[in-house]
């Protein structure tokens, strides 16, 4: 497998599960200014549509969408439980987290991180995030220790990577101690530091 990864993006999420399963895969960063591989490769020859992660298979097939790869990987190592078998509740319950992480927190971000964005656009991107990192507060709130209650699932790299990005943007989580607390415990997890520690985030 071969990972396509901007780094600090949320393409991490993708690196921390392959990791958590034993994956064995290469990595090749892509720079999202430039939209060039580290070897030079234009990055839309890749992906069209021009963004990570992209996990390219061993039979040549590729896979975009990191709520898709990150079931994608779950679904390959079932002994990992994490993610349950598809056509339960809780599966459902899994891409309830997925889907929300995606439509609605990760987009939430984007004008945060828009170069051109104006004052008063990212005030109110910011308060409509604060929003969502309200619901999640409360969901981690009723002693839960991961999005799916006891059990460390696929979709919590994902949230752990999107929890980092506050830091770059000037803000942290004091507002919301159970998401802190929460990023903290996933932070310690041998894959999370094998995986930051490979993209150069921390030593």
């Amino acid at each position: 497998m071969k990972l396509y990864y901007a780094r600090g993006a949320c393409s991490l999420a993708t690196s921390i599960l392959l990791r958590e399963v034993g994956e064995v895969f290469e990595m090749e960063r892509v720079d999202n200014k430039t939209h060039r591989t580290e070897h030079g490769q234009d990055f839309f020859e890749i992906n069209p549509k021009g963004y990570v992660p992209v996990l390219r298979l061993d039979d040549g097939e590729q896979l975009t969408e990191g709520a898709a790869i990150l079931q994608y990987i779950a679904d390959l190592h079932p002994e990992a439980g994490l993610a349950s078998p598809c056509g339960t509740l809780e599966r459902a319950r899994l891409q309830e987290h997925l889907n929300y992480l995606a439509s609605e927190v990760h987009k939430g971000f984007g004008p945060l991180f828009h170069p051109h964005g104006g004052a008063e656009e990212k005030k109110e991107a910011l308060a409509a995030l604060g929003q969502k990192f309200d619901f999640l507060e409360r969901h981690l709130g009723v002693g839960r220790d991961y999005l799916m209650g006891p059990r460390y699932s696929a979709a919590d790299p994902y949230l752990f990577v999107m929890l980092t990005w506050p830091g770059y943007l000037g803000f942290d989580l004091a507002k919301w101690p159970n998401l802190a607390a929460y990023a903290a415990r996933i932070r310690a997890r041998p894959a999370v530091q094998a995986a930051m520690k490979a993209e150069g985030l921390i030593r």
